[in-house]
């Protein structure tokens, strides 16, 4: 710019040279005061001149840059360009090979064939067509099978994709890819087959380990989806409708999403990266090719893509795998309450000024959670000195922590902060008890459910949640008492019941008191009481 400056201030001193150079002489004598009453306006001439020309040149540089200033920023944007796109092939060659394709074979029970009935005809054969089938009938369609044999086996075939993540052939992938499964075969990036072996699965975080045996597997490395950032760029590798290997690219659209309706836990990511049937068990990368999510599922009106795919964490999924690999299944903390989030009215009822944290509405007799000391509607606000923020998020980071471990509650009674030290329960504990309770019921003759949608309509329930009786064994206590199917079970004695879990419990307080035990029924707006006795 000084430069320009300069050039410009030199060619204003040309010009006024110039000029005045090239101005007529006069040769006649003027009186020195007429003379000096025309100098100035000749003078004030040649500078507007000059200041004119010199504008008009330095308004063509500004606003006309040279054509090789032009040149030079389209190849810096190109130059750009071509980085970011080396960022993803680089990204996709990397990681392409470790991801693998997945088919699921589930046998299916074809009916037994009577005397004289022909096996279908293979759908791909040649002679399938209508001009065979004119002048030949059925005759290529094979011999008759004899009455009561038993027909050849049938597969129904499923697909997914899945990442390698340790070099034994460990696998990675969504827990609904591999569901009753009777043959697993993994087909990797370089034409590889290999019969799969399911190391074990998890339906409540809808994750599954498989294992291959072969050599020079390639694997993928596992970051971290804590620090994943919105609008963060991520890329997608998968087999959607089994066209092996694509890759898209997105970013991040949200993190922490809950109540999605997939699986029992939810923290997903949120990606607007491509996402479609066959992704599922398929990685989630950075641009750094390091594994931060699983791609699991998507919100779509139509089935196919709608920019909403959401993928489980890898932080969750690495805590699921090592259980997994290890011990064939996953045991949970359990911490015995139910709880539900603050709302304004709750928060400002409690004397609390933000609606961060959950309620404690239950605590079940003989859990970690009474046993530590924690009350009904008791305020959770910080766990292990990490703000608690709702039910979602509360309810996973409990069920992440190995039972046995001790952890710091805070919470708010009474308008007071309080700390509590728990030590953790486990939910297989709270299964085994739950299942003692059923087999107790069922002794009574009768069978109980969690009512779902299900049972609702079933039943023609309004309730959203509780306990219902599906059947009453004919002759049993339970009938002889007028139990009968789609009844809620809401209470026992004097203590409310509207899960399994509070039944158990209720259950478990009914016998200390070596009484009868009252059921309290409910269908409709009809409220009765059924009387059992403490043994079946």
């Amino acid at each position: 710019m000084l430069r320009c400056q300069q050039c410009l201030l030199l060619l204003a001193m040309f010009l006024l040279r110039v000029l005045s150079i090239t101005e007529p002489k006069r040769s006649f004598v003027m009186p020195e005061s007429y003379a000096a009453s025309i100098t100035a306006p000749r003078e004030g001439r040649l500078a507007t001149m000059a200041c004119a020309i010199i504008l008009s040149l330095a308004a063509v540089l500004v606003l006309r840059p040279p054509a090789a200033a032009e040149e030079t920023d389209t190849a810096q944007a190109i130059s750009t360009l071509r980085a970011l796109s080396h960022g993803f092939t680089a990204v996709a060659e990397d990681a392409s090979p470790a991801v693998v394709f997945i088919k699921a074979e589930r046998r299916v029970q074809a009916p037994m064939r009577r005397r004289g009935m022909q096996p279908p005809m293979d759908p791909h054969s040649p002679f399938n067509d209508e001009f065979f089938r004119r002048f030949f009938g059925d005759r290529f369609r094979g011999p008759e099978q004899p009455e009561g044999s038993e027909p050849a086996p049938r597969y129904r075939t499923g697909q997914g994709s899945g990442f390698i993540v340790a070099a034994n052939g460990d696998i990675l992938t969504n827990h609904h890819v591999v569901a009753g499964a009777d043959r697993l075969t993994v087909t990797l990036h370089d034409g590889r087959e290999f019969p799969a072996t399911l190391v074990g699965s998890d339906e409540k975080s809808d994750l599954a380990v498989l294992r291959i045996e072969g050599e020079n597997l390639p694997t993928l490395p596992l970051g971290s989806s804590a620090g994943l950032r919105v609008g963060e760029w991520v890329i997608a590798i998968g087999n959607p409708f089994g066209l092996s290997h694509t890759v898209t690219a997105g970013i991040v659209s949200a993190k922490g999403r809950s109540r999605v309706g997939i699986a029992d836990y939810e923290d997903f990511i949120q990606t607007d990266a491509a996402i479609n049937p066959g992704n599922s068990g398929g990685p989630l990368l950075n641009l750094d090719g390091e594994v931060v999510g699983i791609n699991t599922a998507i919100f779509s009106r139509s089935g196919g893509y709608m920019g909403i795919g959401f993928a489980i964490p890898i932080d969750m999924a690495s805590a699921i795998y090592l259980q997994l690999r290890d011990n064939g299944l996953v045991v949970r903390g359990y911490l015995g309450v139910r709880i539900q989030d603050l709302n304004t009215e709750l928060a400002e009822s409690f004397g609390l000024a933000r609606t961060d944290g959950v309620v404690i509405t239950e605590v079940e007799a003989g859990s970690a959670a009474e046993q530590g000391g924690l009350r009904s509607q008791d305020v959770v606000i910080g766990l292990d000195a990490q703000p608690v923020l709702d039910v979602a998020r509360f309810r996973n980071a409990i069920a992440m922590i190995a039972p046995g471990t001790e952890i710091s509650l805070e919470v708010w009674r009474d308008g007071e902060r309080k700390k509590l030290t728990i030590t953790m329960g486990s939910m297989a504990d709270a299964q085994v008890a739950q299942a003692a309770v059923s087999d107790q019921l069922e002794a009574w003759g009768i069978t109980v459910s969690v009512l779902d949608d299900e049972q609702r309509q079933a039943f023609n329930l309004r309730e959203r949640e509780g306990v219902v009786v599906t059947a009453v064994a004919d002759g049993s206590r339970a009938a002889a008492s007028g139990i009968r199917p789609g009844q809620l079970i809401v209470g026992v004695n004097h203590q409310e019941v509207n899960s399994l879990e509070s039944l158990a419990s209720a259950l478990e307080q009914a016998k200390q008191t070596q009484r009868p035990i009252r059921l309290v029924l409910r269908q409709g707006t009809w409220t009765v009481l059924a009387v059992l006795p403490q043994q079946p």
